[in-house]
């Protein structure tokens, strides 16, 4: 079976001199096994100016699993989002009174997101008859009070569907 492993983007700091690299920059970057962790191999990545790769390329290639040269990537252009605030909050209210579980633990996580995004304002919480807390919140601007059920989900549940939000958000259905 094949394994996968985590190797990090390009750190933009030259792991010899410390110099910071620009976008567009060439450099070399080597791989070396580090330790073992929790029997999962761990690999050190380090970049190096071109000077710094220069000066001691030998040395630091000697006991490198790899050796490659690449370019120090441009910024990251800040991702369009597929739909906009209005459509966010849209579906926000068309999920209102679900009682299907994955769907009130998407509305919970789709509220938290109104809420850092500043479009819905928490009023108050209330415990519901099925022992649940029940939220009380309104649209910022709008007259009109929306109910959200906490579902306590667990860590591992918010990430899950954070990550279906996200990839809604993203356009990447």
């Amino acid at each position: 079976m094949a394994k996968e492993y985590d190797i990090s983007r390009p750190s933009g700091v030259c792991a010899a001199c410390g110099r910071e690299m620009m976008p567009g920059e060439e450099f070399s970057a080597t791989i070396r096994p580090a330790e073992q962790n929790d029997e999962q191999e761990v690999f050190t990545r380090r970049d190096f100016c071109p000077a710094c790769w220069s000066a001691g390329a030998e040395a630091r290639a000697a006991d490198a699993l790899g050796v490659w040269r690449s370019r120090v990537p441009q910024p990251r252009e800040k991702k369009k989002l597929f739909v906009d605030n209005e459509v966010l909050v849209s579906f926000f209210q068309r999920l209102e009174g679900t009682d299907e579980p994955p769907r009130q633990q998407f509305r919970f996580v789709l509220a938290l997101v109104l809420m850092r995004k500043k479009l819905l304002v928490y009023d108050r919480s209330d415990r519901g008859g099925d022992g649940h807390d029940v939220w009380t919140v309104h649209i910022k601007g709008q007259d009109g009070a929306w109910h959200v059920v906490d579902p306590k989900m667990d860590e591992d549940k918010i990430a899950e569907v954070s990550r279906q939000l996200g990839a809604i958000l993203e356009g990447e259905l």
